[in-house]
């Protein structure tokens, strides 16, 4: 059984331990999890420890350098503290308060950040934008990361020397300060928002911003690095959350009533849809190009959904927005964990968070969608919540 931690980046058996992203021979990668040396930092009672960095790395994007329109392109704004392991410094921060907290960071400013839990999908997505300016070299329908931060802009050269480390192509940030970033978030038409910070998940929710809360999984299963794979749930994730309501309220058997009584009707449009979209224009592009057989992104539904008596009503709505999945999964109650550890999504969102934690015990970085009425419902699993 899972244990959720207190920030929801820390890996949820408690350990702290450093992703590593390697090349396999089959071109994917494998996350695995390395120890890392002890330290003793004023008995702060924390292990991890980072290398310095040794220089600058040129960072290298094919077909020329340039920055994109945020109205062309599909922005990521990714918190720093699930694109990079913070932990070590976010326990500085709630042992000895704010001026101790950017006086240690000053000071190992030249120390990289760990890769985080977000890093192997924006990893991903720089993958895409690659092939994207190999067949359209002047396109400004890109993959545009945003890193967005709470921190002071005194942080701000640690993250970039752990950026340059880590030959990540980031040059947009927002260093808010302590200070709420939703509207920055809708100033740069922001596509999906991904934060350690739940509440602050629910406020971009609130705005209209697809968004998500990002955990770590106790272990992490082997990712491509050359193709973009995306899973999402179904009711409150793509969909409504009008047939989740009916679930809970009068159980399945009426479920299944108004999942065939409505049939043609189509289910209204859930947080993420807008973000399905934008994936579907990307690759509508490789379409174009002849390449649907390779293309670099990956669309998944996987839903507790069962086909027959009620997977019909989710296909047709999907058609009738004139949006693809390339597989559809009707589990019809079964668990998710097992399916979505063949699949190995870079990520997989999900409104409930049973099937976030069947999620990460197989391996599965996923994304909890605080939305809809099952917010209302506390998880079955036992878990400690903290910061």
């Amino acid at each position: 059984m899972v244990k959720m931690s207190l920030d929801p980046v820390q890996v949820m058996s408690g350990q702290v331990k450093e992703l590593k992203v390697a090349s396999a021979s089959n071109g994917d990668s494998r996350g695995s999890w390395k120890e890392k040396e002890e330290f003793d930092q004023e008995h702060l009672g924390l292990s991890t420890k980072s290398k310095p960095v040794t220089g600058r790395r040129a960072r290298k994007v094919e077909g020329g350098v340039f920055f994109p329109k945020p109205e062309n392109a599909v922005t990521i704004a990714v918190s720093s503290r699930v694109l990079f392991r913070t932990e070590r410094e976010q326990k500085v921060f709630e042992q000895k308060g704010v001026e101790e907290y950017l006086r240690y960071q000053i000071e190992h400013e030249n120390e990289p950040f760990a890769p985080g839990p977000a890093f192997p999908f924006v990893k991903a997505l720089e993958a895409v934008n690659a092939r994207l300016r190999e067949l359209y070299p002047q396109s400004e329908e890109l993959f545009d990361i945003v890193l967005v931060t709470y921190n002071h802009a005194h942080v701000g050269i640690r993250l970039i020397n752990t950026i340059n480390h880590h030959n990540l192509f980031i040059e947009r940030f927002c260093m808010t300060g302590g200070s709420s970033p939703i509207g920055y978030l809708k100033a740069w038409q922001t596509n999906l928002y991904l934060s350690a910070d739940a509440s602050k998940v629910r406020e971009a929710l609130t705005e209209g911003i697809a968004a998500a809360t990002m955990f770590m999984p106790e272990k992490v299963t082997e990712v491509s690095d050359s193709q973009l794979r995306v899973a999402f749930d179904g009711d409150a994730v793509l969909f409504s959350d009008e047939s989740e309501r009916i679930f809970k309220a009068h159980g399945l058997d009426k479920f299944f009533e108004h999942e065939k009584e409505n049939e043609d009707t189509l289910l209204d449009h859930g947080p993420l849809k807008g973000f399905l979209e934008a994936l579907g224009k990307l690759q509508k592009k490789f379409y174009a190009k002849g390449q649907r057989l390779n293309c670099p992104i990956r669309t998944y539904l996987v839903t507790a959904r069962s086909a027959a008596s009620s997977g019909i009503r989710a296909l047709k709505t999907l058609r009738a927005w004139g949006l693809e999945v390339d597989e559809a999964l009707f589990l019809a109650g079964a668990p998710k964990g097992p399916m979505l550890e063949k699949i190995r999504p870079h990520i997989y969102f999900d409104d409930q968070m049973f099937h976030v934690e069947g999620a990460a015990e197989m391996g599965t970085i996923a994304a909890h969608v605080p939305y809809g009425i099952a917010q209302n419902y506390k998880a079955k699993t036992n878990t400690t919540v903290g910061k």
